[in-house]
């Protein structure tokens, strides 16, 4: 065993398909000592075989798959950067974690939507436009998301990571 402590700090980055939370994460995770990524589309696409579960039962395993892996690496002395959207779990991912001493920072990235666009065509997933410019409109129609969005338009993935560990604002208190 590593060692066991109470506290840590998790990263949140949500935000619509191909606006780079993942490119984000990565470069987060990297600039911080002793971190661990969770890649959250790996825990929702785990399923093998002719059937699968209904995408709601899907969607609800993977988020009890992330709390339950991050809660294991905080309580190992590892800090935490989860790449995944959040549509309405922060409260409840939030109290997941409440018993333990974590700094919560949730950033939900944002691109306009010709960005967005052009960047899923660009990697081949056109057919996830719809998807992507949907939950764009709704994560930053949010009021919960409001404090959090940070614009992705024009930045390199460094600058991001960088505004993320700086800005105080992404910070969840509690």
């Amino acid at each position: 065993m590593y060692f066991s402590k109470k506290s840590g700090t998790v990263y949140l980055i949500s935000g619509p398909l191909g606006v780079g939370k993942s490119t984000v994460s990565k470069t987060l995770a990297n600039a911080m000592n002793q971190c661990v990524l969770i890649e959250g589309d790996l825990l929702l696409h785990v399923y093998r075989g002719e059937t699968e579960p209904p995408w709601e039962e899907r969607l609800r395993l993977a988020w009890l798959n992330i709390v339950a892996v991050t809660r294991n690496f905080l309580l190992n002395g590892l800090d935490v950067v989860i790449d995944f959207v959040v549509e309405d779990e922060l409260q409840w991912f939030t109290n997941q974690l409440s018993d333990l001493e974590v700094t919560l920072h949730y950033i939900v990235l944002h691109a306009a939507p010709d960005n967005l666009t052009a960047r899923l065509y660009q990697r081949g997933d056109a057919q996830s436009i719809h998807r992507s410019l949907f939950l764009r409109n709704k994560l930053m129609a949010s009021p919960t998301n409001e404090p959090f969005l940070l614009d992705t338009d024009g930045k390199n993935p460094v600058e991001l990571a960088e505004e993320i560990i700086k800005n105080v604002r992404y910070r969840i208190q509690g």
